[in-house]
């Protein structure tokens, strides 16, 4: 659903756009800190009942980060997510696997080269603030900014054409 100048968005229409512009999966840039530490890395991400799901291996550097401080930061092209991280367990004890089976589906190669078992744990991300860069149905460019908080979006124009 794209946004036009003379309709407004609801909260819900604006989450809809967002994992609709995120798909199934992406590669995500991760932003994490400990102690005025700040570390980046990409992540494969998948996207389901409202939230972002990653896994990395629990004796990772990000991990020690993401467990002692779990707000995060993550972006792919005109979507910025800042949020909260939280370790769901080794992936392969997710009720229902549904992680592992869209990773398999939808990312095989890194699924094939690096799942290991007994150490991939799944993260959840939770959304609190996104903001979203994005162009109307009409052309112009707008900042969609959604608080998943207090369930309001808000939106800028940047321009109008």
């Amino acid at each position: 659903m794209k946004f036009t100048l003379d309709k407004s968005i609801s909260y819900e229409e604006a989450v809809g756009r967002m994992f609709e512009m995120l798909g199934n999966s992406k590669i995500m840039a991760l932003a994490s800190s400990l102690n005025d530490y700040v570390m980046v890395r990409n992540v494969s991400c998948l996207f389901y009942d409202d939230k972002i799901y990653f896994k990395t291996d629990k004796n990772f550097r990000k991990t020690k980060q993401l467990l002692e401080n779990p707000r995060v930061a993550m972006c792919w092209s005109g979507v910025q997510v800042e949020g909260t991280a939280r370790n769901k367990g080794l992936v392969v004890e997710e009720p229902g696997r549904r992680f592992e089976e869209g990773y398999k589906k939808y990312l095989w190669e890194s699924y094939n080269k690096y799942s290991h078992e007994d150490t991939e744990i799944l993260i959840e991300v939770s959304p609190g603030y996104v903001e979203i860069w994005d162009t109307s149905e009409d052309g112009y460019a707008y900042q969609l900014f959604i608080d998943f908080d207090k369930k309001s979006v808000e939106v800028k124009p940047y321009d109008k054409k």
